[in-house]
């Protein structure tokens, strides 16, 4: 099994609506969730609508709309996501649960490499079926409050400011060194 970079950006997503509803934002925008991650907004927008369809994430249109978890974190299995998004979890169709395909060896029952594939595909299985987005938003923003860093989207989504010209002697705007934090860290921690 490999994931997707489909199944990646519906992850990374997920994850990042968890923090929101964590942190009190009840809504995200696509390029909100995009620019965190530094993925590609019309590729977002597929997988995003992907995720409304199979009943993962609920939409809210208007000028104030966007994202949000359609069901509590703690009830959305890491295992489902990727099963929506990428397949059956089983490397040879002869021992997937969901998408069962006959080998053409001559004795399937007494197959060593099928039970060897059985095998990894109940490990994996029973991995990704075990966490559940809250578990992932809940290592995700641990990680986070204990390296010191800000927890993603704590701030209300930016309204654009008029421009004034600026005055001589005039500072920049401070931009913060944790924007994208969470790609860096979920990068780099397994759990």
């Amino acid at each position: 099994m490999k994931l997707s970079k489909r199944g990646e950006y519906a992850l990374r997503s997920l994850i990042n609506l968890g923090i929101a509803a964590k942190v009190q934002r009840p809504l995200l925008r696509v390029t909100e969730l995009a620019k965190a991650e530094d993925l590609p907004v019309k590729f977002l927008e597929q997988v995003m609508q992907q995720l409304r369809e199979a009943g993962f994430v609920e939409s809210v249109r208007g000028k104030h709309g966007g994202y949000r978890l359609a069901q509590p974190a703690a009830k959305i299995t890491i295992g489902a996501v990727v099963r929506l998004i990428d397949g059956p979890l089983a490397p040879i169709g002869c021992v997937s649960q969901t998408a069962y395909e006959p080998c053409n060896c001559p004795d399937e029952a007494h197959c060593g490499l099928r039970m060897l594939m059985l095998d990894v595909r109940n490990a994996i299985a029973a991995i990704l079926d075990r966490y559940t987005l809250a578990d992932v938003v809940e290592v995700t923003t641990r990680k986070l409050t204990t390296s010191g860093l800000p927890l993603p989207f704590s701030q209300p989504a930016a309204v654009p400011a008029v421009r004034r010209p600026r005055t001589a002697g005039a500072r920049k705007p401070f931009t913060s060194p944790t924007e994208g934090v969470v790609h860096q860290l979920l990068g780099d921690y397994a759990i």
